[in-house]
């Protein structure tokens, strides 16, 4: 009974706060550099008190929606900045930041050499959380203990979160779109079509967007029918130019 009973004033606290006043809306903007505020850095996340989350793209660049009660906060290779309240924020359409980053750490990820698996295994590992991000279930939301099934209360406090919820499976769905891109990226490269084919510059260029196969080709496809498949590309390639 004193279970049943928390459970309903848990339900109804959080209707309560759902249900609340909504808070006008702003769009932060900015761009995140690292402590020179020379070089721009890809890959930031930024996150919100309101569960919004998004990354930096290749020019350093963010946008995320907030409440005006809502603050922000930028993570990098394990570096977390402190939390920016919106409402004191002098301009939120350009708050760019530095984030204390050791030189040398900033050289490393700029110079090193690229390779697919080490780089797919890094993201697995900075954003383990999201990769792991599953729905809430009624399996989840049961816990066994010595006394019996009973509810877990953190995941019946997750159902609720529906805002939070919703960006965070976005988030890794984009995730998850980017390591496919990555993959195709690295089966299907310029350096084997070059060698293959012969091609170069801008005819090359149009041959990778014409020809780039999808993901789920590529990731079933032995070596030699994927090599196969770029030459008859190729063929087809030249007797559309003829």
């Amino acid at each position: 009974m004193r279970n049943s009973a928390r459970i309903r004033f848990l339900l109804s606290f959080l209707l309560l706060s759902i249900t609340g006043t909504i808070s006008a809306q702003y769009r932060v903007k900015g761009t995140v550099y690292d402590s020179s505020r020379v070089y721009r850095i890809e890959s930031v996340t930024v996150m919100s008190t309101n569960g919004h989350i998004t990354m930096t793209d290749t020019m350093g660049r963010y946008q995320i929606d907030v409440g005006e009660k809502d603050s922000i906060w930028f993570s990098f290779l394990g570096k977390s900045t402190p939390k920016y309240a919106v409402l004191k924020m002098a301009d939120a359409s350009q708050f760019d930041i530095a984030m204390r980053l050791k030189t040398n750490v900033m050289e490393e990820v700029r110079i090193r050499s690229r390779s697919y698996k080490m780089d797919s295994i890094q993201n697995r590992i900075d954003y383990a959380k999201i990769f792991n991000y599953k729905k809430v279930s009624v399996a989840s939301m049961t816990s066994i203990g010595p006394n019996g099934a009973g509810i877990d209360l953190d995941e019946l406090i997750r159902l609720f979160q529906f805002k939070k919820n919703k960006a965070t499976l976005k988030f890794q769905e984009r995730l998850l779109e980017q390591e496919r891109d990555k993959f195709v990226d690295h089966r299907f490269s310029k350096a084997l079509v070059r060698r293959l084919t012969n091609l170069d510059g801008a005819e090359l260029d149009s041959f990778m967007l014409r020809y780039r196969p999808p993901y789920e080709f590529v990731l079933h496809t032995s070596e030699y029918d994927f090599q196969m498949y770029i030459k008859r590309a190729f063929e087809e390639f030249k007797a559309g130019k003829n």
